[in-house]
């Protein structure tokens, strides 16, 4: 069946002209254990009757588990991790009757499917653990019981934050636990995993109050550095099970690429429509992952409308799927999915992780997820065990989804990019320190597990704390100055945001009726006055921004514009931690200081500026880590040649450097696993630190989190590959596909492909001579 629509797309001459590539990905043969598998007999019985023999990654992480050690399980996306880390927790749990288990998902969503799955063991097999869900959806009638009886429990890292300050009405369970899981740990990376990786430190010390020392089981996506990242998670030593025996189905990948023909108004969503209806026309099981909830919607429902016409008994086997819908909602469509019912289905990354939605024949990823592993997560969603499946992925006008296009064995060959852990965030470690001495006071040989402290960072925060009558020390420990609570009449868990590293975000209303929340540059950038706010598909004028109260008011209204604000940035304070002279170039990594002010907007109208307008916004002033480097002043000369050499070239540089700067955010992402928006930039013809012409990309989160310190690692990768988009753009001028970038919100009218590219080969040269 797969071999028969490539030789349709082939036929036909729309598909052909933008199918850029196809790769073939072999089917893979199930590796199962040769030895013998000893289990409890009621787990004997039920792995007989569902006929299941365990692959080879599955016992290895049985027999790691069994030996009392922590494991990290790091294999594609539909191997049998969950059965991995499962079974030697329920083992375990069978034979001693009064040890627990805590299972940690990032999501809601992920945390019912599990749920369904263990409490049909427990009851097929009469085990008596009674797993059981406890979050914010958990009714207050019920939470005692789960506290009083329950042996496995699922919860997620914003439940646990709250949970851990009233740990004595947890002490039986933690008395006894014995396994943590951390399941899809990938996602827990940049200041979400910094946050993560802390709030597992106040767990452990719970766990060690009670006299408990549980193992971890991790388990992850393919990751470039699974134990580094682990390591960072926890604390501890793991082993590495990423030997996958799991089988798969041939898979044949196709890069499809609007832009590669010549048209007035080339539209992914459009393209993404017709495969869509093309693979559910011809019969093929159809996931199509869209980049927001708004499009996820709109493509249902004008496949819907298309396929009522023309093939009439498909149009209610299409639906949408997204974040936002009931639970019971999600559980008809994912229950329908399964069964077969339904055809086709649009949604968002919301499904995307490892909720059971059995295999499908076909994956549609409109627009390149933004990292390597949400890319091969979503792809795993079709072809398991033996069956063919295809997987489509279509580009954006962007530098990344273009640059796959043209590169695609970069792609397919590429290692899986680094998740990055920062222990050394100051903003981060100090709200967890607050937390963790009201939880428990602070003992000096505890400090330690909160971080590398080469330099001291931890003390410093403990001193800082002190002297701001936070923390108070007596009888040898640190103990949280009640005196806060009267003040704040909150505990510091509340203060302290899992997703951000500002404590207090900016709440969003549409008259009385609460919207969403966001950080502080998120507002400056989406929500100051007289922006438009797209939310859940709808959009909304901003009528006030209140910064006093950080509190947004909106007012729904129907838009055919939207807007984008514009900033000036400018760094100083440069405090090298490290440098590296390369030729004639220098690159230098280390702390800085931020000040972005977004001083003007523009009213965008069918892709064209229509008007733009002045903001009266105060700066925002961060200390973050960033790198930089100078541009040889050889290079500087060359461009003066070549480009021009009268009065106008100081802005014609301006705009030069301006290009490398944007292509540099966008194709770093690739390589340290993160949203380009969680990088800023700035470029200076003349740095009054350096003395020289200087690009600075800097993390843009107070303290920083660790981003640029991967990025200056992997420098020469990141200008090699910068270097080759721009040379293989196929526009004369430079566009959105290379040297323009949508995130950036500097002027941009200098900018110069020729200069850009110039620049960029001659950085290449340097460094390939590293």
């Amino acid at each position: 069946m797969a071999e028969e629509i490539l030789n349709y797309f082939q036929n036909k001459k729309w598909f052909r002209d933008r199918i850029e590539h196809i790769e073939e990905i072999p089917a893979r043969r199930a590796r199962y254990t040769q030895e013998k598998v000893e289990l409890p007999k009621p787990l004997e019985d039920y792995l007989k009757k569902h006929e299941i023999r365990l692959y080879t990654h599955q016992y290895k992480t049985l027999k790691e588990v069994r030996a009392g050690n922590n494991v990290i399980i790091t294999t594609p996306t539909a191997s049998g991790k969950t059965l991995s880390f499962t079974l030697p927790v329920i083992e375990d749990l069978t034979i001693n009757k009064d040890d627990t288990a805590l299972y940690i998902y990032p999501t809601k969503a992920l945390a019912n499917d599990q749920l369904k799955s263990l409490l049909s063991i427990d009851k097929e097999c009469d085990l008596g653990i009674y797993p059981e869900k406890y979050d914010g959806d958990t009714p207050k009638s019920k939470r005692p019981e789960i506290k009083r009886r329950s042996r496995l429990v699922i919860t997620n890292p914003y439940e646990l934050h709250y949970i851990l300050p009233w740990h004595n009405q947890w002490e039986r369970f933690f008395e006894n636990i014995k396994y943590i899981i951390i399941d899809e740990a990938h996602q827990y990376r940049g200041v979400f995993g910094s946050n993560m990786a802390f709030l597992i430190r106040r767990l452990k010390r719970i766990c060690k109050y009670y006299g408990s020392e549980p193992q971890f089981i991790i388990s992850t996506a393919t990751l470039a550095n699974p134990k580094e990242f682990g390591e960072k998670l926890t604390g501890l030593k793991s082993k590495i099970i990423d030997d996958n025996g799991s089988p798969s189905g041939k898979k044949h990948f196709i890069f499809f690429n609007p832009y590669a023909i010549e048209s007035k108004s080339p539209s992914i969503h459009n393209d993404t429509l017709k495969l869509f209806n093309t693979f559910v026309e011809n019969d093929f099981q159809t996931i199509c992952f869209e980049i927001s909830r708004k499009m996820a919607e709109v493509i249902a429902l004008r496949s819907k409308k298309e396929l009522s016409v023309k093939h009439p008994e498909l149009s209610n086997k299409i639906t949408a799927y997204r974040a936002g819908y009931t639970v019971d909602e999600r559980k008809k469509i994912e229950d329908d999915l399964k069964e077969g019912s339904l055809k086709g289905i649009v949604t968002t990354n919301a499904l995307e992780l490892g909720i059971n939605i059995g295999s499908l024949d076909s994956v549609i990823i409109s627009g390149y997820p933004g990292t390597l592993i949400s890319t091969w997560q979503q792809a795993g969603r079709a072809g398991r065990k033996n069956q063919q499946s295809i997987i489509t992925m279509l580009a954006f006008q962007n530098p990344l989804d273009q640059y796959f296009m043209k590169h695609p064995d970069i792609f397919f060959k590429k290692s899986h990019e680094h998740a990055i852990i920062d222990l050394n965030n100051q903003q981060i470690l100090r709200g967890h320190l607050k937390c963790a001495a009201y939880e428990l006071p602070l003992k000096l040989e505890e400090i330690e597990s909160f971080g590398f402290d080469d330099e001291g960072i931890v003390i410093d925060e403990i001193d800082e704390l002190e002297n701001d009558e936070i923390i108070k020390y007596r009888d040898g420990k640190w103990h949280y100055n009640d005196i806060n609570l009267l003040k704040q009449d909150k505990s510091p868990n509340f203060e302290v945001n899992l997703s951000d590293v500002m404590s207090e975000p900016y709440k969003v209303f549409n008259g009385h009726n609460f919207l969403e929340e966001m950080s502080e540059k998120q507002a400056f950038r989406e929500a100051h006055e007289n922006a438009v706010l797209i939310h859940n598909g709808e959009t909304y004028i901003v009528r006030e921004m209140d910064i006093q109260e950080k509190r947004v008011y909106v007012k729904k209204q129907d838009l055919n514009y939207y807007t984008q604000a514009l900033k000036e940035v400018d760094v100083k304070d440069l405090k090298k931690e490290k440098e590296e002279k390369i030729g004639d170039l220098t690159l230098c990594y280390g702390k800085l200081t931020v000040t972005e002010k977004y001083d003007r907007y523009n009213l965008i109208k069918f892709s064209k500026i229509s008007a733009s307008k002045k903001l009266n916004l105060p700066p925002l002033n961060f200390k973050t880590k960033g790198l930089w480097f100078t541009i040889p002043f050889y290079i500087k000369e060359l461009l003066e040649e070549k480009l021009v050499s009268d009065a106008k070239f100081k802005d014609v540089f301006r705009g030069c450097l301006q290009g490398v700067e944007n292509v540099l955010i966008s194709v770093a992402p690739f390589h340290v696993m993160c949203d380009s928006y969680d990088l800023g930039g700035v470029s200076k013809n003349l740095h009054e630190d350096t003395m020289n012409a200087t690009i600075f990309i800097y993390d843009g989160f107070e303290g920083g989190v660790g981003l640029t310190n991967k990025a200056f690692k992997l420098f020469d990768e990141i200008i090699k590959m910068s270097y080759e988009l721009v040379r293989d753009c196929d526009c004369e001028d430079g566009c959105p596909a290379c040297i323009y970038s949508s995130q950036n919100q500097s002027e941009d009218k200098h900018l110069s492909k020729q200069g850009t590219l110039l620049i960029l080969k001659e950085l290449n040269k340097i460094m390939s001579k590293k």
